[in-house]
């Protein structure tokens, strides 16, 4: 019996293991498009077919932005307001933008701690036994210099108030830190399948930010083990979730909406919905007003 059991372990663990190993060249292997929006700053996207990435249909967009001096990162968002990406990149003239954290849709703001340029945007809303919720333990944080980097939660109940950089954004569950898989318990927002936004930051300090559609025939969406996979495949070192579902928009300069969103349950970049704040990269010679 103990033989036998061990022989099943050994079939599964193999069969995992070809399973991944099949969707790690599906995913390099793929065709995937470039398309140039500013020098060091490249959208890339693939649409995966016949359900040959997870057993699923996907698409997948992302911008890479090379590390160096021409870019800086910056978070936009209000206290109680809620816009579209579109309607952020509208004003803020970025090279790209996605959706941010997660937010109160009823009254608006974040429900997240979040803070532009140094004030303080929005605070915590902490479960009723003042512990941080799954997505307040981990922060995208942005120096003055607009570098972004992602930390993790220390432990402290207030840990966000010791985040002195001018810029963050508390967000989860954080995928990979320091070159480290994250631990995901099996909580339904983990295991199912959803349109997601992240971010994520390589070994030679390039950020990416991700966006994979879902709730279509034409893409399925990911859980958050299959979303830690394809970061690790793009070389991030670390990486972290943001809100995702039906406020996952990527918006990039010159072509608006490049996902589709979907919010008005179609398979096209108009379905957006209004969030509380954005992540966005722009040029540091940017005259906005």
């Amino acid at each position: 019996m103990k033989s036998f059991i061990a022989l099943l372990g050994l079939l599964l663990m193999t069969t995992l293991t070809s399973a991944q190993y099949y969707d790690s060249v599906s995913f390099a292997s793929a065709d995937w498009k470039g398309k140039k929006i500013d020098r060091k700053a490249k959208l890339y996207q693939c649409h995966f077919k016949n359900k040959n990435l997870f057993k699923a249909n996907q698409h997948i967009s992302y911008v890479l932005v090379k590390r160096g001096k021409r870019h800086r990162f910056r978070i936009a968002g209000e206290p109680q307001k809620l816009r579209t990406v579109s309607d952020f990149a509208g004003e803020l003239k970025p090279l790209a933008a996605v959706n941010g954290n997660f937010f109160d849709v009823k009254n608006g703001g974040a429900v997240d701690f979040t803070k532009v340029q140094g004030r303080v945007v929005n605070v915590n809303r902490k479960a009723a036994n003042g512990k941080p919720d799954f997505h307040q333990k981990a922060a995208v944080v942005i120096a003055a210099n607009g570098v972004p980097e992602i930390k993790k939660w220390d432990g402290l109940v207030n840990w966000e108030e010791w985040l002195k950089e001018p810029d963050v954004m508390l967000n989860g569950p954080l995928l990979i830190f320091n070159r480290q898989d994250e631990r995901l318990d099996s909580a339904s927002f983990n295991i199912t399948r959803h349109p997601r936004t992240c971010m994520g930051i390589t070994q030679k300090g390039h950020v990416i930010m991700l966006v994979v559609d879902g709730r279509n025939a034409n893409s399925q969406g990911m859980n958050l083990f299959e979303l830690t996979k394809v970061m690790r495949w793009l070389g991030c070192v670390s990486a972290i979730n943001f809100d995702g579902g039906g406020s996952s928009a990527l918006w990039v300069k010159d072509q608006g909406v490049v996902n589709y969103p979907t919010d008005n349950r179609k398979w096209d970049h108009e379905g957006e919905r209004k969030v509380a704040n954005v992540l966005y990269v722009e040029r540091k010679n940017n005259n906005r007003q």
